[in-house]
């Protein structure tokens, strides 16, 4: 079993606290974080994700900070990014989850990301993870109507990993 299946076995089962995101969602969350200037913590990241991380065993904790240090790493050099996203059993990649958490980073830290979001660029970098917002009748924030709504999603998560990339780079070059 690798890191991420030890992770995603913890944070589905009773020992995970209450308040712990699940694989995607967190991993979405990291990246989020990482992508702002001014970035939190690694401490803030990890209580934002887990909950209270005194609580989380010290193998699970390794795990997510090296995913952290993992996401940083890549974003760092430039390489696109891998985000981890769910397969559907039909083979089409699901980004839901991901994009819940990366938009929970940016609504938790807004400030930074609104002069962002508000640019032509970052509205453009920005669109494949907002289109994957939903509401509680599982209709698109955007308007999409339902029978499009799966071709849309498909290709807006395979535009994701790319965007990210572009996303952190603009945010740290001060572009904006």
């Amino acid at each position: 079993m690798n890191d991420l299946d030890r992770l995603d076995a913890y944070l589905s089962s009773e020992l995970s606290p209450e308040t712990s995101m699940g694989l995607s969602d967190l991993d979405g969350y990291l990246t989020g974080a990482i992508c702002m200037s001014g970035m939190p913590s690694l401490q803030a990241c990890l209580a934002a994700t887990l909950g209270d991380p005194a609580r989380v065993p010290e193998d699970i904790l390794n795990i997510v900070i090296k995913r952290y240090e993992a996401i940083l790493e890549r974003l760092c050099s430039g390489r696109i990014l891998e985000p981890v996203f769910w397969q559907a059993p039909e083979g089409h990649v699901i980004a839901m989850d991901w994009c819940e958490g990366f938009m929970g980073a940016v609504k938790a830290h807004l400030e930074p990301w609104q002069a962002f979001m508000q640019t032509d660029i970052g509205a453009q970098l920005m669109t494949p993870i907002l289109v994957h917002l939903i509401d509680d009748e599982g209709n698109s924030r955007f308007g999409i109507h339902q029978e499009d709504l799966d071709a849309v999603l498909d290709m807006a998560a395979a535009k994701i990993p790319e965007s990210v990339t572009e996303i952190f780079a603009a945010l740290r070059s001060a572009r904006i």
